[in-house]
């Protein structure tokens, strides 16, 4: 490693000479080395090939969330820095503390599931109603997680790895991967049911075929999977096929373990390759250093974060309290865990809160000092002065230098399945809707797979008229849209039909009705590439017409 800073040639002598008055360079005392592998698993989980691709498998089976629809990488995609593409992208807000959408304190989150029961059906959300509901924070990247001490913005899943069935200690120490692993599986918002234990997870796991959502898996997956069930490939991870909440952390983090990426340009530069970098971007990394910006002080050493837990003014220190809800000391009131800086040009949204979308927003941020001030706000984030030309310099330098290229390609270890989600397997909604009362229009939910042997295909409508009679017409044929009570019908009415009686539509008044049944499909291969149409009917008689009726749902048995 050198011990100065890194020679440059002659262009970058007034900058160093700049740097020097300043009085030094966070890097002057010797350039950090290029990335290192991650810190070591602990000794009871040691990172075998079969173990790997088992966790591989688990984060990228949407099956592990209750309503089949969200894996753990369903928030944490390579191609977007290991973050969520979808963050801050219509439907992907969340309302924020005044929950009001619209306004300032808006969060941008990620989908996660929407409401639901044990049994399969949906439980209406305050503010999302059906729809996914939306985290509270923007996904912190899964991409060098292997580094951090503690996990989440609060750092609450820590190194001590805790048995959830049985409360005792697995290890108690280095194993804060493990700890993250069990947390979104279990939560209501992320991808559970209200109240699901790790004892149903172990449940769902045990009964899912591999991967049976993904339309495409990846090459190393391909022989792995191979036909197996769940017990086999535990079996093939960890010597006997006991599925076990503990064993299903392992397998996730010991895949976790897997994404780093120290391949970026800045590697390169940092093992003394200086052409690396442009010139612009390596003014940045000066400037990154130098205490004009104070940037490398938090955002240090070769992983770009000292894994502090810092305020930094993007909102009103106490509207999320951050690091204080775990250690409950108001003196880290609304600080969150500094994150690394890998790929950050990546992330569709930065901070959080999802606040910002560009590096050029984020440096702007840092050089006005900051948007809010609080007793715990770091004073290192004041006003930094910079030109507009340094500015640009320091994002060139967190842009592609920062930036691994198989990370953005998706290239391994970054490669990995397709999303059931994001594939035209998820069922497609079409036509137009008939509104019923106070011109409210029902609105089909068909998120679920419609996999054969699913034992709860779940559909909902909401936004009908509450109390109201309400049926699900399901056929094997449609029509392009003919009149019915008033309505317009996408389903035939064909000698297939089935008609789902579902009641009344729990709710009071106009558009406050909603409703979700759960069909079972059969287990049976012949229905496999079998389409169905379905569509709700509202019986509306204030309407002005017999029906208000949703838009149609068509979906494909696979």
């Amino acid at each position: 490693m050198q011990r100065t800073l890194l020679v440059f040639r002659p262009p970058f002598a007034p900058l160093l000479l700049l740097s020097a008055a300043l009085g030094g360079n966070a890097f002057a005392q010797g350039a950090p080395p290029p990335l290192g592998p991650p810190p070591p698993p602990p000794p009871g989980n040691p990172t075998t090939l079969d173990k790997v691709r088992l966790g591989k498998t688990l984060f990228w089976d949407e099956q592990l969330s209750s309503t089949k629809t969200t894996a753990c990488a369903t928030c944490h995609i390579p191609e977007s820095g290991g973050s969520d593409p979808r963050t801050g992208s219509p439907g992907n807000v969340n309302p924020g503390p005044n929950g009001l959408f619209g306004d300032a304190d808006d969060i941008g989150g990620s989908k996660g599931v929407s409401k639901s029961l044990a049994n399969g059906l949906y439980d209406a959300d305050a503010i999302f109603g059906l729809h996914m509901q939306v985290t509270g924070r923007n996904s912190p990247s899964a991409i060098n997680a292997a580094y951090n001490p503690l996990q989440f913005w609060d750092g609450r899943a820590t190194g001590t790895f805790t048995d959830p069935v049985t409360n005792a200690v697995i290890f108690p120490n280095g194993a804060s991967l493990e700890s993250q692993a069990l947390g979104p599986v279990v939560s209501g918002v992320e991808m559970a049911h209200t109240g699901r234990t790790i004892p149903e997870l172990v449940s769902r796991v045990s009964a899912s075929q591999p991967l049976a959502l993904s339309p495409q898996l990846s090459a190393d997956l391909v022989p792995f999977v191979a036909g197996r069930t769940y017990a086999d490939l535990f079996d093939l991870a960890f010597g006997t096929p006991d599925i076990t909440g503990v064993r299903i952390g392992e397998a996730i983090a010991a895949y976790e373990r897997t994404l780093f990426s120290n391949q970026a340009p800045i590697d390169s530069f940092l093992g003394g390759n200086t052409a690396a970098l442009t010139q612009l971007e390596t003014q940045g990394f000066q400037l990154f250093g130098a205490p004009i910006t104070g940037c490398a002080v938090c955002h240090a050493g070769s992983l770009f974060t000292n894994q502090s837990f810092q305020y930094i003014g993007v909102r009103p220190q106490a509207e999320d309290i951050g690091r204080m809800g775990v250690t409950g000391n108001i003196g880290d009131q609304g600080k969150m865990k500094v994150p690394s800086l890998r790929n950050v040009e990546l992330r569709p949204r930065k901070f959080h809160n999802g606040r910002f979308s560009t590096l050029a927003e984020v440096v702007a941020f840092y050089n006005r000092g900051g948007d809010f001030n609080g007793p715990n706000k770091n004073p290192l984030i004041r006003p930094l002065g910079l030109s507009p030309q340094q500015q640009n310099a320091l994002v060139a330098f967190l842009g592609r230098p920062l930036t691994d290229p198989r990370v953005a390609t998706a290239t391994a270890p970054f490669d990995h399945p397709q999303l059931y989600m994001s594939s035209t397997r998820a069922p497609q909604v079409f036509g137009n809707a008939t509104a019923g009362s106070g011109g409210f229009e029902p609105e089909v939910i068909a998120l679920e797979p419609p996999l054969v042997g699913n034992p709860s295909f779940t559909l909902g409508v909401q936004s009908g008229l509450g109390d109201a009679q309400v049926v699900l017409a399901v056929d094997t044929d449609s029509t392009a849209g003919t009149p019915f009570g008033g309505a317009t019908r996408y389903v035939a009415l064909s000698p297939n039909l089935q008609i789902v009686r579902a009641g009344r539509m729990i709710g009071t008044g106009n558009g406050a009705g909603w409703k979700s049944v759960s069909l079972t499909i059969p287990n049976d291969s012949g229905l496999v590439g079998q389409t169905r149409f379905a569509q709700w009917f509202v019986l509306d008689l204030g309407a002005g017409h017999r029906f208000a009726a949703t838009k149609a749902v068509q979906y494909t048995f696979f």
